[in-house]
């Protein structure tokens, strides 16, 4: 019944015979009596994103509105993820950070309004998700660099822009409302499968238009439901032969299953106002902040025990599975099946704020700049862990998404299970504060090949930090049986979980069970929480000349910029440091380096109307460290009766410099009509200082020592080819002629390997061989439609907070859906479905098929009005 009311609701939409008017078309002033047409919607989007790429002098990507709090997507990450050579990891089902032209997070730059933000990652990088459509108008993505530019992305630097009210003309009011379906959570007992999504934009000008004001809001309950196994990986270093062919047989550590939901409840806010008294002065203040509260209650299985260390379990298997040395099936008569039911709660924001003036002061425009951002993030891991010993287990996990297993005893049965204990593990928490200033000037220049010379300045100071809390708690009062369940999961075994999680824990536990303060710790624990903390500070000052270029050369005209930056950074890291295991006590270190970063972007027109062009650029550019790797903290161990031992263990570095690149792209765009464009574009970089986590000989107190931890290294190159092709078939018969279609295809390629898996290195984090998309748009009359493909080939990631634990993210491809029809002038309904065909993320470690992580996150469907007045 649910899918034919769906497809009812699909024909309703668009078979209905095209009655409505066309609400392009309006009448144009009876002076000319000439019929204009006013483009909006998806067409015009396409025609903006098109105008700018093409106006700018550096090579970008760009994102355009299509309406006053109307992006193409629910955030800016989905909207940036199908860009050419764009692409990005999934959070939850989401998009969330973005990789592009072969690189990950580290090497991508944002800012918002210009502005470089703050994180809730332990490092640098910025959650794009955050961003919902009603608080931008659209996005910049620079693929090459130029000096007037924030440094910090070889990759690419991101700017999202916040609408400008002043530039909007009247009053827009914009109010959004959807309800949300998830169909994965009937696999989840007690998951929720509704949830509402509701946002709105207001903007208006005020003192005869010298005063504009905008205020954006959105709010969003996302059920969190996802469906989990994967595997712990194998003993590597300690098996023995099990099958008595003379070979090693490598067992598993062990796997685990997960079932996840809760809520992902999220919102933000936007405030702008604009002053602007004369046509000398522009006063800007804007202020954006948003907050994601995650509450996942979880169930999981441990299979634990089957790793056979030394041998000492080898007669309790049976039906081995071996195949190129690893066990990936059997049978084990004596595993240790845990059973979890935890509850995560994660609290993360960022906030954003900033004043601009922007003045003329006779041939001079001045522009100036003051920034604070603030981000942090507080997570605790809750988990009620009880165990059953002897389990007979028979599993069978080969690779290519194949996960069997079954349990010789009732896992949905809470007395085949031990007594519980109460894990906190752990109360983790992220700040990061940023402030910044910047002033610069320009001005234009007469008869000269550089028609505008401009130079500026830029401060920066910002501060990032981690702490955490870890205890263990064992029941004042047993649990009772009659407080438990049996909870089932579709395609898992049984579970069993706490009927009413919160008030049984209080009543078990105590009402303070939670709060980190005045806990008992044990000794470990204590120590281990010490070495984790830490705190980086850093401080930045740059400053650039540049000159933008116009001028004729061998009968063709050109543009384009050039200039150079100077950048000086002090950053020193904090931590602590145990030696053979003694009390952690404080420690620092800390460095400091100036760079040069020359850019030039030249922009060929091959004709008059200036519809073919050839791009160049060449430049140097900078990415800096992640910031948690950049930590003092050190784990070391030495002999104090030898010397001449070296002393090992593992570090951060605080005397970490930045990544390197010098880089050159090339590309040919002809922009064939208008909305339309077939471009072609190879870019080549060269990376030096590359980071990555290693054993390393270094010198601590005069002697020798080999530390595991990040170090600059040589680098290497990065490659690519990218091809875009984009038009609006406006030519074609009706109804035809609201056809369009968007696609792009990215080729890159690396010789920069990353230190594990130790026999067979991954790639570089975020390198996609092939990545590209296909997107077929119609418009008219008050419909829309848009049908969007997009691929990326497999890539090395982490999905994790820790540095280094990297994994294989295999093929995948998404497909959406939206469809919209205009009901009346202003109301719209719409609807959607993600995740068309429930792609699976699926994650491959150590470079062995059978040691998979494979998530279902499921489709999502919603169903909403926009309102416009």
């Amino acid at each position: 019944m649910k899918h034919k009311k769906m497809s009812w609701l699909i024909a309703t939409l668009f078979t209905s015979p095209l009655i409505v008017q066309d609400v392009l078309a309006q009448e144009a002033a009876a002076a000319d009596g000439i019929q204009q047409v006013n483009v909006t919607g998806i067409r015009a989007s396409v025609r903006n994103a098109l105008a700018a790429k093409e106006a700018n002098n550096s090579i970008v990507e760009v994102i355009s509105s299509e309406d006053i709090g109307k992006l193409p997507d629910t955030t800016i990450a989905e909207s940036l993820a199908r860009l050419p050579g764009l692409s990005s990891g999934l959070d939850r089902g989401n998009a969330s950070q973005i990789v592009a032209r072969g690189m990950g997070p580290r090497f991508i730059g944002a800012t918002l309004n210009g502005r470089e933000l703050a994180s809730s990652e332990p490092n640098r990088a910025v959650r794009f998700e955050q961003f919902p459509s009603e608080s931008l108008s659209g996005a910049t993505v620079y693929k090459t660099q130029q000096a007037d530019l924030t440094e910090g992305g070889i990759a690419t630097t991101i700017d999202l822009q916040t609408v400008s009210p002043l530039k909007v003309t009247g009053r827009q009011v914009v109010l959004r409302a959807d309800g949300l379906y998830y169909p994965l959570a009937k696999d989840i007992q007690g998951a929720s499968k509704t949830a509402p999504r509701v946002g709105g934009v207001f903007i208006d000008q005020f003192a005869d238009k010298t005063i504009g004001a905008a205020l954006a809001f959105s709010y969003q309950d996302q059920p969190s439901v996802q469906k989990n196994k994967r595997h712990w990986g194998f003993n590597e270093t300690n098996s023995v032969d099990v099958t008595g062919d003379g070979k090693i047989d490598k067992l598993p550590w062990g796997f685990q299953d997960e079932a996840r939901q809760g809520k992902d409840k999220r919102a933000s806010v936007l405030g702008k106002v604009e002053w602007k008294p004369n046509s000398d002065v522009l006063i800007t203040a804007d202020t954006y902040y948003a907050e994601a509260k995650l509450k996942e209650r979880g169930l999981q299985h441990w299979v634990d025990g089957l790793g056979n260390w030394d041998g000492y379990n080898s007669a309790n298997y049976s039906n081995l599975d071996v195949r190129n040395g690893y066990v990936v099936g059997g049978t084990i008569k004596n595993a240790t099946l845990v059973t979890n039911d935890f509850i995560y709660d994660q609290i993360t924001s960022v906030a954003a704020t900033g004043l601009n003036g922007k003045f003329n002061a006779g041939d001079w425009k001045i522009d100036a700049d003051l920034s604070n951002s603030h981000a942090g993030r507080g997570s605790q891991w809750r988990d009620l862990r009880q165990s059953a010993y002897n389990v007979p287990v028979t599993w069978s996990f080969p690779g290519d998404e194949v996960q069997n297993y079954s349990f010789g005893i009732d896992s949905g049965k809470v007395s085949n299970f031990g007594a519980p204990t109460l894990y906190i593990d752990t109360d983790g928490h992220v700040n990061d504060k940023l402030n910044a200033a910047s002033l610069s000037a320009s001005r234009a220049i007469d008869s000269s090949f550089i028609n505008r010379i401009k130079v500026g300045v830029r401060a920066t100071d910002r501060e990032k930090s981690y702490h955490q809390t870890t205890w263990t708690l064992s029941p004042k009062s047993a649990i009772p049986d009659s407080a438990y369940e049996t909870i089932n999961v579709s395609g898992y075994p049984a579970f069993i979980g706490l009927k009413d999680w919160d008030s049984t824990i209080a009543s078990a536990f105590g009402g303070n069970a939670f709060n980190p303060n005045g806990q008992t710790q044990e000794a470990w624990q204590i120590q281990n929480d010490l070495l984790a903390g830490w705190k980086v500070k850093e401080r930045s000052t740059s400053a650039f000349v540049q000159g933008d270029l116009d001028g004729e050369a061998l009968g063709k005209t050109y543009r384009g910029n050039v200039g150079v930056r100077l950048v000086h950074t002090k950053q020193t890291g904090y931590g602590a440091q145990s030696i053979n295991g003694a009390a952690a006590t404080p420690t620092e270190g800390g460095t400091s380096y100036s760079e040069i970063l020359p850019s030039l972007n030249l922009i060929f027109n091959l004709d008059e109307a200036q519809e073919r062009q050839v791009r160049f650029s060449v430049a140097r550019a900078m990415s800096r460290a992640p910031l948690d790797e950049m930590r003092a903290s050190r784990n070391l161990s030495l002999s104090t009766t030898d010397t001449s031992q070296p002393i090992t263990g593992s570090a951060g570095n605080p005397g970490l410099k930045p990544m390197m690149a010098n880089q050159v792209d090339l590309s040919y765009q002809w922009y064939f009509s208008k909305g339309a464009l077939l471009s072609a574009g190879g870019f080549y970089k060269k990376v030096t200082r590359y980071i990555a986590i290693e054993s390393d000989t270094t010198t601590i107190n005069g002697r020798t020592a080999t530390i595991t931890r990040s170090v600059n290294g040589e680098g290497g190159d990065i490659r690519g080819l990218e091809l875009v092709y984009q038009q609006a078939f406006t030519s074609l018969p009706a109804p035809w002629d609201g056809l369009g279609i968007y696609s792009s295809y990215a080729y890159t390629t690396s010789n920069i390997k990353e230190q594990t898996p130790a026999t067979n290195p991954y790639p570089i984090e975020g390198l996609m061989k092939s990545n590209g998309g296909v997107t077929v748009w119609y418009e008219k009359a008050g419909y829309e439609a848009r049908l969007s493909a997009n691929y990326h080939s497999k890539f090395a990631r982490n999905p994790t907070w820790g540095a280094g634990q990297l994994i294989m993210n295999e093929a995948e491809t998404y497909l959406t859906l939206n469809l919209s029809k205009q009901l009346t002038p202003n109301l719209q309904l719409r609807f959607g479905i993600d995740n068309l065909t429930n792609q699976k993320a699926v994650y491959t470690s150590a470079n062995i098929p059978g040691q998979q992580e494979v998530t279902e996150f499921g489709r999502r469907y919603n169903l909403g009005l926009t309102f416009k007045l």
